[in-house]
């Protein structure tokens, strides 16, 4: 059995997470899913619940085809909890959809963290500062997703 870093196994899963990430949320996710996923109440609640599961699922499949196709050994455990971690943070971001310009304290708590520590004077300005927030926010929890899966082997 070939053995493979903890660099090269995060390497490649932050590679296969992150082009999975594009799929999940641009190919994969609904139209429905992507207008609901930050309204209010129930109704947003379950399109982004259904979105993120087609997300996670996108990123499951390349996680095991990566894993398969270079041999990395991944730990299955591990990668179930990076998988969980980039599906729980992903959900947190996408509840805020069209809502990053919203200062007021009903706003979702990223969105009020974004305006506390700063942000607010883009995110009112700019139309396309919440999309971009969200990515980053996606991105650099897809990082420490692929740390978590990357450090066990079976």
């Amino acid at each position: 059995m070939q053995t493979t870093s903890k660099g090269a196994r995060f390497a490649a899963l932050y590679a296969a997470l992150t082009a999975a990430h594009e799929v999940g949320d641009f190919w994969v996710q609904q139209d429905t899913q992507a207008v609901a996923k930050g309204k209010p109440g129930r109704e947003g609640a379950a399109a982004c619940a259904r979105h993120v599961a087609t997300y996670t699922a996108t990123q499951a499949l390349a996680v095991a085809a990566v894993s398969r196709g270079l041999g990395l050994g991944m730990n299955w455990r591990r990668a179930a909890a990076g998988l969980a971690l980039s599906a729980a943070t992903h959900y947190v971001a996408d509840r805020c959809a069209k809502q990053w310009s919203d200062d007021s304290p009903d706003a979702p708590a990223l969105v009020r963290f974004a305006h506390k520590v700063g942000h607010s004077p883009w995110l009112v300005n700019d139309p396309g500062a919440g999309p971009l927030m969200d990515q980053a926010w996606h991105k650099g929890w897809i990082a420490l997703a692929a740390a978590v899966a990357a450090s066990g082997r079976r």
